[in-house]
């Protein structure tokens, strides 16, 4: 190896050294952070806002998810639909977060009945504001934030599983008001 090469490899490896790692889940919002706000329409078309269900003492989950009626998409969403009545139950309201339009949201919610509350995030500015990075350009990594009653991050999930993370959420719920799964 030539001295310039063994140069060009210390330089290298020296500048990695130095910058701050940055993975997938470490450069989303972080556990304690403030929630940013989210607004959505529910199934009768009423405006939610995340910061009055944190006023009403409530849990809430805001789950991103990449785009409208696409497979796992729709597995996810169901999975929140059919455990419904389990999260209002336990207090737990539910933000499903895309950067797909309103007309998209309503066609979406229409065909599968999804009665919880959609943010249409065309801009990505609420996908922004938790640092949830894009899958692929313009769409959103599945990643879902449970957001405590005092308004800040209570947990994480940097990787979800469409088919069983509406379960997994409410055993964490549980497991944070101190109940057994």
């Amino acid at each position: 190896m030539s001295r310039l090469a063994v140069f060009r490899l210390i330089a290298f490896i020296a500048l990695a050294a130095a910058l701050p790692a940055c993975t997938h889940a470490s450069a989303l919002l972080p556990v304690g952070a403030a929630a940013p706000e989210v607004e959505g329409r529910d199934a009768q078309g009423a405006v939610v806002k995340l910061s009055a269900q944190a006023q009403a003492g409530r849990y809430a989950i805001v789950f991103f998810y990449p785009k409208d009626d696409t497979p796992g998409c729709t597995k996810e969403a169901c999975a929140f639909r059919d455990a419904f009545d389990r999260y209002g139950k336990a207090g737990v309201t539910i933000f499903g977060v895309s950067r797909d339009s309103e007309a998209s949201h309503h066609a979406f919610r229409e065909k599968y009945t999804l009665p919880f509350p959609m943010v249409a995030d065309p801009s990505g500015a609420v996908q922004r504001a938790y640092r949830v990075p894009d899958g692929f350009p313009g769409v959103a990594k599945r990643v879902s934030f449970l957001v405590g009653p005092d308004g800040k991050i209570a947990r994480v999930w940097p990787d979800v599983d469409p088919g069983v993370h509406a379960t997994d959420v409410l055993g964490a719920i549980d497991a944070l008001k101190g109940k057994s799964s």
